[in-house]
């Protein structure tokens, strides 16, 4: 039976040439790039031009960049540092209601310690709006974390609007974005984002799980989380894992520019979209303009957990949310304001630069077969 992955904003299958990469440096160069002898300088030169390959594809410095164990340790770097650097001038953050678990649940946490959190929420069709962050803002925000692809519609937020509210209020605030989903698929950089933190992952774009980074801009200042022998610039001690830090340099030296896959996905989002319009139970819940790597759309009344489970049956693989919500109701939709029937049905359909017209056709044939069969 033909498998067909549509479940890539969860994780990407591993490049073989990242796979080997890590392989050859486990193998090869295992000395801790700490170590003042050559083989712990060996180690150093591999992390290091391994971190040149993804801050350059970031538009980064080398410098700029600090090696995490993946997204969600560097957004909880990003949010807790900057919030504890900046407390003395100010206490309002502003965040969205629809942003990934490792965003939401620091800022719960933020907010239990005191500092007043902003959760703004997008409108029926997931956008968030310029206007939104501009009257939020204001002269005492410290700290703005709005993603710039939401993981379940692939909604475009307005991180740049972000940016120029806070210099127009004049705000003490640092900008952090979460361009996990982003990276390697929009074309963007820190300086035209106006972001002074950002977070990226390597499992996302057939790299490793269990590496990733933060963009820190030059000049900025945040506190750590995990003290100890002092690497990543005193940011995040412990030693680096090279294999896969190497791996993840590998992946993004593979990334093709955006402009030679973004074309062939919005091929494929437009012909599903087509293709689900001709089913009238089904209704589309991500927005026309956002990324065309992720359609997150409701299937009548078949509850998602049933739907995932008959599609898995025939090698087909979605998704009811984000992975890291374990099957919860998308607090991303009811944020929207959707109804529960809706949420309880919706189903994330996610590509990748390797996906087919194939696997959108095998799909939609499956789901058509399931609304059918399921409902009886």
């Amino acid at each position: 039976m033909a498998e067909h992955y549509l479940d890539h904003s969860a994780t990407t299958p591993v490049l073989r040439e990242a796979a080997e990469k890590a392989f050859a440096v486990m193998t090869g160069e295992f000395g801790n790039p700490s170590s003042l002898h050559s083989r712990g300088f060996h180690a150093r030169q591999e992390l290091e031009a391994a971190r040149a390959v993804v801050a350059a594809r970031l538009g980064a410095s080398p410098e700029e960049l600090i090696f995490t164990s993946g997204g969600t340790e560097a957004n909880n770097l990003a949010l807790f540092g900057a919030a504890e650097a900046g407390k003395r001038r100010g206490n309002r953050i502003i965040t969205t209601a629809v942003e990934h678990d490792s965003v939401l649940n620091p800022m719960k946490e933020l907010e239990k310690q005191g500092f007043e959190v902003v959760f703004l929420k997008p409108d029926h069709a997931g956008r968030l709006s310029e206007e939104q962050l501009e009257n939020a803002i204001d002269e005492k925000t410290i700290l703005v974390s709005v993603m710039l692809v939401n993981n379940e519609t692939g909604a475009i937020f307005p991180v740049q609007a972000a940016a120029k509210a806070i210099r127009r209020k004049k705000a003490p605030a640092l900008l952090h974005t979460d361009c996990v989903q982003a990276f390697g698929k929009l074309d963007f950089t820190p300086s035209k984002l106006g972001a002074d933190l950002i977070t990226v992952s390597a499992h996302k774009l057939h790299g490793p799980k269990g590496a990733g980074a933060l963009y820190l801009r030059k000049g900025v200042r945040i506190l750590p989380r995990t003290l100890g022998g002092g690497q990543e610039r005193g940011l995040r001690s412990g030693t680096e894992s090279v294999p896969l830090l190497c791996a993840f340099g590998e992946a993004v030296r593979l990334l093709p520019k955006t402009a030679e896959t973004l074309p062939r996905v919005e091929k494929l989002n437009r012909l599903l979209r087509e293709r689900l319009s001709t089913l009238p139970e089904v209704e589309v819940n991500s927005p026309p303009e956002g990324l065309p790597y992720v359609l997150n759309f409701s299937a009548g009344a078949v509850r998602a957990e049933t739907m995932l489970h008959f599609l898995s049956e025939r090698g087909i693989f979605v998704s009811s949310g984000s992975a890291c919500g374990k099957a919860k109701p998308s607090h991303v939709l009811a944020a929207m304001g959707l109804s529960k029937e809706r949420i309880a049905s919706s189903l994330r359909v996610s590509f990748s630069r390797f996906s087919t017209e194939e696997d959108v056709e095998a799909l939609v044939s499956a789901l058509e077969e399931g609304l059918r069969s399921i409902r009886h």
